[in-house]
């Protein structure tokens, strides 16, 4: 059993991070792109004073990750509030104490065919199809346990 352990990790995790991350984004016909509205959007800007500077913190945060993993906007149950955190590899946002709320995959396999190795324009364009109705839904429900 300790030898699946790894494994297990990797893999579940790598599970569970792409089933939040296919949900957090979407056409832009289908609620992609655009801004945060209501209860989370006071909630960002409470914590990293606009949309902008958010973007600017998720993007540096998630540039900065060594290798591949993963940029996340979390809710700290503990906190009460939204913060951004990184894994690496296929590592669980839980693993940080946040409940993840929106996933940005950094693996090279997530732009490199369209940014090559130019993470930083991935980054700058996955605004365009995140779906900011599943993330405030992730964040009510997160905000209601």
């Amino acid at each position: 059993m300790l030898t699946l352990q790894p494994a297990l990790k990797f893999n579940g995790g790598g599970h569970v991070n792409h089933s939040i991350f296919w949900t957090n984004l979407s056409p832009a016909h289908e609620h992609g792109g655009g801004e945060p509205q209501g209860e989370l959007r006071k909630a960002m800007d409470l914590e990293f004073g606009s949309f902008d500077a958010f973007k600017k913190v998720m993007a540096a945060k998630s540039v900065a990750v060594q290798g591949s993993g993963w940029g996340w906007l979390g809710f700290s149950p503990e906190a009460k509030r939204v913060g951004v955190v990184t894994t690496p590899n296929q590592d669980i946002c839980a693993t940080t104490g946040y409940v993840p709320l929106l996933g940005i995959d950094v693996w090279e396999h997530a732009y490199y065919l369209q940014y090559k190795n130019v993470r930083p324009d991935y980054l700058n364009a996955i605004w365009d199809v995140v779906n900011w109705k599943n993330v405030e839904e992730r964040y009510l429900a997160a905000k209601s346990k």
